[in-house]
This record gives C-alpha cells, sequence and structure tokens, in this order.
C-alpha cells in the first residue's frame, strides 16, 4: 500500500465562513490555521498547500479570556534606533480588530513558503458582513 500524496493540481479548494463573535481570538484563529492549512481533508499534504479559504466575520466581537485585554501587548520594530513600539491588546481591539485576528492566525501557520501562501487566502472582517457572498462560503461546523 503507498501513501496518497495530493499534487498541486488536482486540488480543491472551498471557501468556509468563522464567525468568531463570542469566542475565544485563539480558538478561532486555530480554526482558521486548520482549514487554511488543509489539515481537516483525509487528503492532507504536509509539503503541499492544500487548503482552503476562511472568511471571518466578526472580528471585533471576540474575546479574550482572563487579564489578557490589559497584560498582552502587540510589540514592533520600525528598523530605527529606538522604535520598540507596543499596544495593548485592549486598545488593538478598540483600533484593529482585524490585525489582532491575523496576527493570531499568522502565528499558528508555519514559517514557510506554504504558510505564507496559506496566509493570503483568510479574509477578516470587523462586522457581521463580508464581500465574499459571490464565493458562496459555507458556515464551518464541527
Amino acid at each position: 500500500m503507498s501513501t496518497y500524496m495530493e499534487k498541486a493540481g488536482s486540488i480543491t479548494r472551498k471557501w468556509y465562513l468563522l464567525d468568531a463573535a463570542g469566542k475565544p481570538l485563539g480558538r478561532t484563529a486555530v480554526t482558521a490555521a486548520n482549514i487554511l492549512r488543509g489539515k481537516h481533508k483525509p487528503s492532507f499534504t504536509p509539503h503541499a498547500d492544500c487548503g482552503d479559504h476562511v472568511v471571518i466575520v466578526n472580528a471585533e466581537k471576540a474575546i479574550l479570556t482572563g487579564r489578557k485585554l490589559q497584560q498582552k501587548f502587540y510589540r514592533w520594530h520600525t528598523g530605527w534606533i529606538g522604535g520598540l513600539k507596543e499596544i495593548r491588546y485592549d486598545d488593538l481591539m478598540k483600533q484593529k480588530p482585524e490585525k489582532a485576528m491575523m496576527l493570531a492566525v499568522k502565528g499558528m501557520l508555519p514559517d514557510t513558503v506554504v504558510g505564507r501562501k496559506s496566509l493570503t487566502r483568510c479574509r477578516i472582517y470587523r462586522g457581521a458582513t463580508h464581500e465574499n457572498q459571490a464565493q458562496k462560503p459555507e458556515a464551518w461546523t464541527l
């Protein structure tokens, strides 16, 4: 018996809709990362980009448990001397909840060509409406 390996030409991609309202930010990001990688498919191949598209709505209604809103920071460096910037997650969730969700999903994908390509199929929206109705995304249930 041989192991089946998915080829790039035989991959079919579906669209899934995730609703983050009232759910923890990390749990939603884990689900999105698994769909983007294709780990939910029986034909999952680790070295091939065989994942699906994900549309995440209600990113502003995602919750952070514990005291993460006050204690967790997003830090980045501008490249200049003394250019370390930081923002607390309560401010980040008010200003740019899409970015907070994108950072969480990005952190759960591998730092390889496959991971970077997978992240391009993730669309995140602040509210309940999204611009991907034409693709007819299915609601993710599991």
